[in-house]
């Protein structure tokens, strides 16, 4: 049976992480792999998870089988920073737990296929994994342009796909931070969508994966609820692994927002049905541990000054470099200050990229992505000078 496989490509991020540790030169940058790192370069666990597992060693009575479901005290000790007020928008959001962002994305793409769903329109260059999983169920993508050359959104692609699709649709949208260009939509254009689909049978989808990274909890939030707000009917992807610091752990939540009766019980129970049959349930460790965070008001003040340094760090990098946008000629590195997240493009061919690896031990995508938060106070004017040289 095995000869009927063939060989798949490497993952590419995967195999530059091989070539990045292979490299023996001292001075070398990593701008690829998609984690944080403070300004010495280190994923630390943070404080308030430390605490939280110092706890849940001490008083975790037993591992046994929480369901599919997960921790429903994670799930809903969630939702306040999620959705605001009380979290559960005058219940009409119910959720569950899932291995990741991850997990919560494919679960969302197969519940709304499992609703009728056919075709997700996307924007581009997105998330890789997205396309990967919405192939693997077989759902058709729609792909438009989700950024301009300037820097910002191409909001007028995405309400142009919006006005072409109907019944049997779904929108992927990312809440913030957006992978991997970091162009987030702005308030206007949040208003825009929310208008746009407020009377239309397209299901919004959104990838909340960055939540805090970008210019604050509440700011990133804003847009998502009020397109939540407009919508009869929304899933939500939210991921813990970045704004928690627990990539490994695998932590995050699917939401259902609904405002017909009787539709959050029947979504669930199928989201669990469906859960049930691609990873049982979701492991517990580092659900638990942000439940204890969120439920401890000192632990909670720990983690929101953790983030609030996190991001301050990521808007340090971003400035940096947009205004060493005169020193890097052909490169248009202004439009970064006003983006966010994690990752940005950089308008680099394979050869400058192949190029800044080779000579200057810069390692980034072949897409052009890079991780901001790779470059550190040590590292950033070798990185702008390596841009200046192979864009000269």
């Amino acid at each position: 049976m095995l000869d009927n496989l063939a060989p798949q490509a490497p993952d590419a991020l995967l195999a530059l992480i091989k070539l990045y540790a292979a490299d023996d030169r001292a001075d070398k940058i990593d701008l690829g792999v998609g984690v944080y790192r403070t300004d010495d370069g280190a994923t630390p666990v943070f404080r308030s998870i430390k605490q939280a597992e110092t706890r849940l060693v001490a008083e975790q009575e037993s591992k046994g089988y929480l369901g599919p479901e997960g921790d429903m005290g994670f799930v809903r000790a969630l939702m306040p920073y999620v959705f605001g007020g009380d979290g559960d928008m005058g219940g009409r959001v119910e959720g569950m737990q899932t291995p990741g962002g991850t997990g919560a994305c494919r679960l969302a793409f197969a519940l709304a296929q499992k609703a009728g769903v056919k075709r997700v329109l996307m924007g581009v260059p997105s998330w890789p994994n997205h396309a990967q999983i919405l192939a693997d169920l077989g759902l058709e993508v729609v792909s438009f342009p989700h950024a301009r050359a300037d820097g910002g959104a191409d909001i007028d692609a995405l309400l142009s796909a919006l006005a072409a699709a109907g019944e049997g649709d779904a929108v992927l949208i990312h809440g913030c931070c957006h992978n991997p260009t970091g162009v987030d939509y702005s308030a206007a254009d949040w208003a825009a969508i929310a208008a746009a689909l407020a009377d239309s049978p397209v299901l919004p989808i959104v990838d909340f994966a960055y939540h805090g990274l970008g210019f604050g909890l509440e700011e990133d939030a804003a847009g998502m609820r009020a397109l939540l707000a407009a919508v009869p009917e929304a899933l939500v992807a939210y991921s813990c692994d970045k704004n928690f610091g627990v990539y490994r752990d695998r932590v995050g939540a699917f939401y259902v927002k609904s405002d017909t009766a009787g539709h959050l019980p029947v979504a669930m129970s199928n989201a669990a049905a469906l859960a049930r049959a691609n990873w049982s349930m979701p492991p517990d460790h580092g659900g638990a541990a942000i439940r204890l965070i969120l439920s401890d008001e000192a632990m909670t003040a720990e983690w929101l000054a953790e983030l609030d340094s996190m991001r301050q760090r990521l808007r340090w990098v971003r400035e940096r470099l947009a205004a060493a946008d005169n020193k890097v000629p052909g490169l248009d590195l202004a439009p970064l200050a006003n983006q966010s997240g994690m990752f940005a493009m950089l308008a680099l061919d394979k050869d400058q990229i192949q190029r800044l690896r080779d000579q200057h031990g810069v390692y980034m995508a072949g897409s052009g992505r890079i991780n901001v938060a790779g470059l550190t106070a040590g590292n950033i004017d070798k990185f702008i000078a390596a841009l200046a040289d192979v864009t000269a």
